[in-house]
């Protein structure tokens, strides 16, 4: 995973890595510049004396040369002998050349050399000290990039708080509606420039989540009341009938299971709205809900699933007894999806419930599920495959999702040997 820097930072280390580069910039070109204007300068002033020598030899002979910063020589073809044996075979023009001074120290010269009216000038110029000019201009140059970059870096830090100011002043508010826990307008404490367009934008865009969270709220009300109502007058009309003196055994099995599943719609009703409400809810009074107990609960509910295939249900507490702080109508919906999902699909064999360990397995003999589709199957809309395999595939995502509501882990995983699969929920 990349790393997430901050806005701020990059302004910054843009800033400044522009301002070194221009000024590296400037610098390179201003070296390069001066090094050539003063080559060219130098070479055309050498190239001019030399001239000039041969023709005041030409005009004015035995008259000394005389300029303060260069050494002239002067020979005729005759006399050219006398000259050192390098310079002799040089064309006119000047010429870069080493020599080695009484120190032992080696030194750059430019050399001119002018042949004209059978006389040979030579005009030798000592460059070692314009190199050394150069190499402190260097260092000039250096410490002057190296400045600008640190003014440069030092503005840019000034400019990032400057810019960035109000997105951060917009992001502290933000941040401040979770406090109030409602989203105030935004607008009018900023500027109309874009950060004061973004907040108008999140000021809609709030109306409209706002808006939109009220209306599911008040449907999940309605609903919750709506249906609530009729499972009430179900369970208590299904007590008044178990209550009959004339009841045969046969109708009071019938009526037994009205009442598991009026029981059951009014777990699952419970579940969906604090699902909807994103709200943690505990049991009341502090108590906590026993998981060996509600799992043997959903099992005898379970039952009639079986419908006569060969298949035996067995329930395995151990000690120390496991019990979770949330309502046991939330553990029972989420035990009545893996519980009634195991007998389903489950054509012969067994379906074993394992209570202990701070966790509830199920445990199946049924036609296994793939590795790689074991997560896939708490997705929305994930179907199982094999027999049973009916429904909207919305019940494992209900888990998940109520496990998640309450800090628990749910997965599935195929079995060792391969024949069945198990489903786990660890409580934290």
């Amino acid at each position: 995973m990349q790393s997430r820097r901050k806005l701020r930072f990059r302004l910054i280390v843009s800033f400044a890595l522009f301002g070194f580069g221009l000024s590296a910039l400037f610098a390179v070109a201003a070296l390069y510049v001066r090094a050539k204007v003063e080559d060219q300068l130098v070479v055309s002033s050498l190239q001019r004396d030399a001239d000039s020598y041969v023709q005041q030899m030409h005009e004015s002979p035995g008259q000394p040369f005389y300029s303060k910063l260069m050494t002239g020589w002067g020979w005729s073809d005759r006399t050219l002998y006398k000259a050192p044996l390098s310079w002799q075979a040089l064309p006119s023009g000047v010429h870069d050349i080493y020599e080695t001074d009484p120190d032992g120290e080696i030194r750059h010269y430019k050399l001119a050399v002018s042949r004209k009216y059978g006389l040979i000038a030579f005009v030798k110029y000592d460059v070692s000290r314009d190199d050394l000019g150069k190499q402190q201009l260097l260092i000039s140059v250096i410490g002057a990039v190296f400045l600008f970059g640190l003014l440069s870096l030092v503005l840019g830090l000034w400019l990032s708080r400057k810019v960035l100011k109000p997105v951060t002043e917009l992001a502290n508010r933000l941040r401040d509606f979770r406090k109030v826990g409602k989203a105030e307008p935004l607008a009018p404490y900023f500027a109309d420039d874009e950060v004061g367009e973004l907040a108008h934008a999140l000021d809609e865009y709030s109306a409209r989540l706002t808006a939109m969270v009220e209306r599911d709220r008040e449907f999940n009300s309605d609903v919750s009341h709506e249906l609530r109502t009729p499972l009430a007058v179900i369970a208590s009309t299904t007590e008044l009938l178990q209550g009959s003196p004339d009841l045969t055994p046969k109708l009071a099995e019938r009526l037994k299971r009205i009442e598991r599943a009026s029981r059951q719609a009014t777990e699952l009703i419970e579940a969906l709205l604090l699902l909807s409400r994103a709200e943690r809810r505990g049991p009341t009074r502090g108590e906590t809900t026993e998981v060996g107990k509600v799992a043997a609960d959903v099992i005898e509910s379970q039952r009639p699933q079986v419908r006569g295939k060969p298949l035996t249900i067995e329930l395995a507490v151990r000690e120390p007894a496991v019990s979770v702080n949330a309502p046991a109508s939330v553990l029972a919906v989420a035990l009545t999806n893996l519980i009634g999902n195991a007998i389903k699909y489950t054509l012969e064999g067994s379906v074993r419930v394992e209570v202990g360990d701070g966790r509830i397995e199920v445990i199946d003999t049924g036609p296994g599920i793939k590795p790689e589709d074991a997560e896939r199957l708490f997705q929305r809309g994930v179907r199982g495959e094999g027999a049973g395999g009916s429904g909207a595939g919305l019940g494992l995502a209900i888990v998940r999702r109520l496990c998640e509501l309450y800090g628990w882990d749910v997965s599935m995983r195929p079995r060792d040997d391969g024949n069945g699969a198990v489903a786990c929920i660890k409580f934290g």
